[in-house]
């Protein structure tokens, strides 16, 4: 099982861009899904979440410009992020809880490898 996360770059504060992190391999069923940040010197922290259902958790940072979506056919989440400011900069991940298999497992959580978004000012 793999997560491939793409969409990353550099853009203007203001600007927007789009996240893409799909899920491929021996999947069974995928739980929930979520995208994380790592600026420098940071810590690892949650941005946003998606469950299976469609209910979302944002962090408040970024509530209101940022939205979270999946394609549950598709092991794929996506995150829009709008109105872009300098402190989003950071390595953004994405994380999923995926069962593998035939099904027995509990969902165990896989990462992706990282996307660097950065913002200008």
């Amino acid at each position: 099982v793999q997560l491939q996360a793409s969409g990353g770059g550099l853009v203007q504060a203001g600007g927007s861009l789009r996240l893409s992190c799909a899920a491929s391999g021996n999947i069974f069923d995928v739980h929930d899904m979520g995208w994380y940040r790592q600026a420098p010197g940071e810590q690892r922290e949650l941005v946003a979440q998606i469950t299976r259902f469609g209910s979302t958790n944002y962090a408040e940072p970024v509530k209101g410009r940022f939205t979270i979506s999946r394609d549950n056919a598709q092991f794929t989440i996506y995150l829009q992020m709008d109105t872009l400011k300098p402190e989003d900069t950071a390595v953004y991940y994405c994380k999923a809880g995926i069962v593998i298999g035939g099904g027995k497992n509990r969902p165990a959580d896989y990462w992706g490898q990282g996307t660097q978004v950065t913002v200008s000012s």
